[in-house]
């Protein structure tokens, strides 16, 4: 089945598992309404564009075996301080038969560097820069982001339920390990589409300003050949 025709059954099937949302006051969850989202409010990318950027450049620096690009990647990376939390969530599919278990997490910080200096090998200059950034490890980091980490089987689909508030700038990234390909549907308590990527990739940023208090369904389906360990990351 293409993945086209099978997000919408997905979110519709996750708006009848999770029921009705239950938000502060000033929800406004009618059927006959539009996507929540305020097209014309804008907002500035946080700590979680910083942490999307920096897996993006990570896995630019290591296809181009590029230890700088790296090293940048890590300095995101190490530039945001994300608190791990739990989030409603629920899981559906069978997983693929005799699928491999693929790494426990999506790189963070540290392994970038120590990808960096493996690059940099006897490049004075550019492992002088990787020591620095060692030594300056998590001083001066932001905050504003929270994870999630899913171990997703291939074949298996993942469906959170998301609150954020009306006109309040709203962030999620979904960031795998590079084990698999994961397609992302984002949708509204209505089941409006807000955000929708099918690519070639298990990475994914959508940010958007709803107009109302609402419960957002973040569906991240395993199309790939193994398990992928991904972060759930939001403002």
């Amino acid at each position: 089945m293409k993945i086209t025709t099978l997000f919408p059954v997905l979110a519709t099937t996750a708006l009848v598992a999770f029921g009705a949302p239950a938000f502060a006051e000033g929800t406004a969850a009618d059927p006959a309404k539009g996507p929540n989202v305020n097209t014309a409010a804008t907002g500035t990318k946080g700590a979680v564009a910083t942490m999307a950027m920096a897996q993006d450049l990570y896995a630019l620096g290591m296809a181009n075996k590029d230890a700088l690009t790296v090293l940048t990647a890590a300095k995101l990376a190490a530039s945001v301080d994300v608190k791990d939390v739990d989030r409603k969530k629920e899981t559906k599919g069978d997983a693929a038969a005799d699928q491999a278990d693929g790494v426990d997490a999506p790189v963070d910080a540290a392994a970038m560097l120590a990808s960096a200096k493996e690059l940099a090998g006897e490049d004075e200059v550019l492992t002088g820069l990787i020591e620095d950034a060692e030594a300056e490890g998590s001083r001066g980091r932001i905050g504003g982001a929270s994870q999630t980490l899913s171990r997703l089987p291939a074949g298996q689909t993942d469906t959170w339920e998301i609150p954020f508030y009306g006109d309040s700038y709203a962030e999620l990234a979904v960031i795998g390990d590079g084990d698999a390909n994961l397609d992302v549907l984002v949708t509204d308590e209505n089941g409006n589409t807000i955000c929708y990527d099918v690519s070639w990739s298990d990475k994914v940023y959508c940010d958007f300003v709803p107009s109302w208090n609402g419960y957002f369904y973040v569906t991240v389906q395993n199309n790939g050949g193994s398990r992928n360990s991904y972060y759930l990351v939001t403002n």
